[in-house]
């Protein structure tokens, strides 16, 4: 005689009712500070929404997503040599790579700023001559190292050292297999970098350079200390005449906040589409 088969099991999922109490109490903590924050007359929120699209605002925002391109753009292209440098066989190149790389993330990029505003105070002449020739180019250094210069040197030379990082360790997680696989196959060295190492490196290599790229955005602001007027200078040249500290400093915290939120929309994409491939 068969044997009847066994009774289904019931699962009866185990009961947290202190995870939804924490919840509970996360919900009630966030919404009284919501509710503070939009009462709170000392917020003033009619002058926040007053100085959200400003003129002198918006040009400091644009000023700030310049020197974020700008330094980025600096920072990808002598990154790239550094990471291509480092990775060399030859001990020179290698060695001036770890050198740069060294010393740029060592050095604060808020002191790299003030010591290319002040650049002038060592040399107050800038020379281009033949040696022991004629001179080509002189120029007052004063003139040549504008806020802008010495903003975009501070920026970009520091985030070539951390991005020269990122490269490389992009390249070298594509294993080494298959280069020689595509050498044994006739193929180049430019299309294997193409074709293979570069698609697969970007997987390593889009992640942290996305987060660079939002804290460049937010770097852009120490070069309020050498006068150059992006989003936070901007606020605070407004609220030195005004008073009004508290709702301009909200205002470049929200402009803060839509850039950073749209960046990492945009990272969120990439890292999809390379996941993809």
């Amino acid at each position: 005689m068969a044997e009847d088969p066994p009774a289904p099991q019931i699962v009866v999922p185990l009961r947290h009712p202190w995870t939804w109490l924490a919840s509970a109490l996360v919900v009630l903590i966030a919404g009284l500070v919501l509710f503070s924050v939009a009462t709170n007359p000392a917020f003033e929120w009619p002058v926040v929404a007053q100085y959200m699209l400003d003129g002198q605002i918006l040009l400091g925002l644009s000023r700030t997503l310049e020197l974020t391109v700008a330094a980025m753009l600096i920072g990808l292209a002598i990154g790239t040599v550094l990471a291509i440098m480092r990775l060399s066989r030859n001990p020179l190149l290698s060695t001036l790579s770890w050198l740069y790389i060294w010393f740029f993330r060592s050095v604060p990029v808020l002191v790299q700023l003030i010591f290319w505003y002040n650049f002038a105070a060592l040399y107050s002449t800038i020379t281009l001559r033949v040696p022991f020739g004629p001179v080509l180019y002189a120029a007052n250094t004063n003139t040549l190292i504008t806020p802008l210069f010495a903003a975009l040197a501070g920026l970009g030379l520091a985030q070539a050292a951390y991005t020269a990082e990122v490269i490389r360790a992009g390249i070298v997680s594509v294993p080494h297999g298959q280069t020689r696989a595509a050498k044994a196959l006739g193929m180049r060295p430019m299309p294997i970098f193409r074709r293979i190492v570069f698609p697969q490196a970007m997987r390593v290599i889009i992640p942290p350079v996305g987060n660079e790229v939002i804290s460049m955005v937010k770097s852009t602001s120490l070069v309020s200390v050498i006068a150059l007027a992006e989003l936070l200078y901007t606020a605070q040249l407004i609220y030195s005449r005004t008073y009004e500290t508290i709702p301009l400093l909200i205002v470049a915290s929200l402009w803060y906040l839509i850039i950073v939120s749209v960046l990492t929309a945009g990272q969120h994409v990439l890292e999809r589409r390379y996941r993809q491939r």
